[in-house]
């Protein structure tokens, strides 16, 4: 199984909506990929920025693949994210998982990968 964090930046004053919009249509559209195994939405405040982090779980890379396309660590975006996000970060950053357990149970075991 593979963790896939994504990280942006928004203006405080634009956060509530951000979010709103990630609940709304990010969440789901993670959530609807076939192999994902779990998707979070995490959110900091430091000073007039707040710190939006999409934590996700797939089964594969064959699963990014269906969500974010061929190139594995390209972030993925929405097309309202120029309107709130400061900048595009062009990467993500993924995560082997030794060991983990959901509400369902053990989310290991599926599947082993080696992302370069």
């Amino acid at each position: 199984m593979i963790a896939r964090r994504w990280h942006g930046r928004v203006p405080a004053s634009k956060a509530e909506e951000y979010l709103r919009l990630m609940a709304e249509v990010g969440l789901p559209d993670y959530r609807s990929t076939e192999g994902n195994r779990g998707a979070w939405c995490l959110h900091r405040r430091e000073g007039e920025i707040v710190h939006v982090e999409m934590f996700t779980l797939w089964k594969d890379e064959a699963a990014i693949r269906r969500f974010a396309g061929d190139d594995l660590l390209r972030a993925k975006y929405y097309d309202f994210d120029p309107d709130y996000l400061l900048e595009l970060e062009p990467e993500v950053t993924h995560f082997g998982v030794v060991e983990g357990e959901g509400p369902s149970g053990p989310l290991v075991g599926q599947s082993r990968s080696s992302l370069s």
